[in-house]
């Protein structure tokens, strides 16, 4: 089994470009532990917390001799990364999957967690994710994403996170700070980047809201084939993003991510769709949490009154089960290490958010601390359904035609044929 998988991803891995945006490693020899003579390989999701992970990564290897390296993959181009690097000599011990969907092309490479000192940390058996009976992932981190507001230019406007409790109010505020962008100085939203840093934002995390409300009206968690009941809903708030930005939307295929977290910390924009992994970012670009809030991505579909922010995971810790024993069993307590050691529970909860385990250290991150805030006043947090989109072919489809969508040269048809034909062989194509 194993050469056929080789051979198998040996084919992807030629096919792929592994571009790195940050590397560290630590040479040493394990003399304490339990992992005697292994080390740990990990390979990052998250570029916006390569440079945390490298810090604790050296740390525990001071703390331990273990030597662990961590290497990130540069933004969307994980499932590459990882096609080439599982097949190497010296692969990742541990690496990531975004679901059920994600699982499907790793499953052969997890290790079976279940009673291990990392799953007996969790709080509930729900943030694991199974194979069968087995445990092949286990999630890291929850979540939250949705509009981050410059407060303090919102004011400037003459409006408050009152004003603002739907759809309707978010395009009349929107509007109205783009009729007066010459005499406020500032725009509405920053760019919708559609470049790889950033369209992960629309073609997945918006995409999401039509897809959640579609599920809900339903009651189901999945489906062969969307329908896009709420496409127009989509396209009422890619619109509304687009075109009361900082840029022209036929600019947008060259904006990256870096450009709207700069745009918003400078102060050129008022709204920033992102998420709670966002905070350290913009705090460490001078931002404070007087200035800082946010709001629920109102698109005019459900309860509005009542909807939360979203919040969910996509973030599930594997373990490379054709890595050695003993590399499986540092990876393990390096886990372990860090969802129950101070330095790691602090680390996590700073840079990435709440984790679901029993020895979680709270976080000061303000984001995590408004989602909590919705969810204590009754409303309902929109759930990640975007972990059942049935690829990462069908997501570029529909970012390459929002991205034609935007600069004109195609139409909103075009979106709606990726996202509902597109769904429908992407999905059969997968589930043969």
């Amino acid at each position: 089994m194993r050469r056929k998988k080789v051979l198998a991803l040996g084919l992807v891995a030629m096919m792929a470009t592994a571009v790195f945006a940050g590397c560290g490693s630590s040479n040493g020899s394990s003399e304490s532990g339990s992992a005697d003579g292994g080390q740990v390989y990990y390979l990052n999701f998250k570029p916006e917390a390569d440079e945390a992970w490298q810090e604790i990564a050296k740390q525990y290897t001071e703390e331990t001799g273990v030597p662990v390296t961590v290497i990130t993959a540069a933004s969307g181009t994980y499932e590459e990364t990882l096609s080439s690097e599982i097949i190497k000599d010296e692969a990742p011990t541990l690496f990531q999957v975004n679901g059920p969907v994600g699982l499907a092309n790793w499953k052969d490479y997890c290790y079976d967690l279940k009673g291990s000192s990392l799953y007996d940390e969790l709080t509930s058996d729900s943030f694991a994710l199974y194979d069968g009976d087995a445990v092949a992932g286990i999630a890291y981190v929850i979540e939250s994403y949705g509009i981050i507001v410059n407060t303090e230019l919102l004011s400037k406007a003459g409006y408050s996170l009152d004003d603002i409790k739907s759809f309707d109010d978010l395009k009349k505020v929107a509007e109205d700070i783009t009729a007066r962008k010459s005499e406020l100085g500032f725009s509405a939203f920053t760019s919708a980047g559609m470049d790889g840093s950033s369209d992960w934002r629309f073609k997945t995390h918006l995409a999401n809201l039509p897809i959640y409300f579609e599920y809900q009206d339903k009651g189901i968690d999945s489906t062969d084939a969307i329908e896009g009941k709420y496409l127009d809903n989509y396209k009422a708030i890619f619109d509304l993003y687009i075109n009361n930005a900082t840029c022209d939307p036929a600019d947008l295929a060259g904006k990256t991510g870096d450009d709207a977290e700069n745009e918003f910390a400078t102060g050129e924009a008022v709204f920033y769709q992102n998420g709670s992994w966002e905070y350290s970012n913009l705090t460490d670009k001078g931002m404070t949490d007087d200035q800082l809030a946010m709001i629920p991505i109102y698109v005019g579909a459900g309860d509005e009154a009542n909807q939360g922010l979203c919040t969910g995971t996509e973030n599930y810790w594997c373990v490379n089960s054709e890595a050695s024993e003993e590399d499986i069993q540092a990876t393990i307590d390096f886990l372990t290490w860090m969802v129950t050691s101070d330095a790691g529970t602090k680390m996590l909860s700073k840079q990435i958010g709440v984790i679901p385990f029993k020895n979680a250290a709270d976080t000061n991150n303000l984001f995590v601390l408004n989602d909590r805030k919705y969810t204590e006043d009754g409303k309902t947090p929109v759930s990640w359904n975007f972990t059942t989109m049935p690829s990462e072919e069908w997501k570029n489809g529909v970012g390459s035609a929002l991205t034609a969508y935007a600069a004109g040269t195609g139409s909103w048809d075009d979106v709606v044929t990726a996202f509902v034909d597109g769904w429908a062989s992407e999905y059969a194509a997968n589930n043969n």
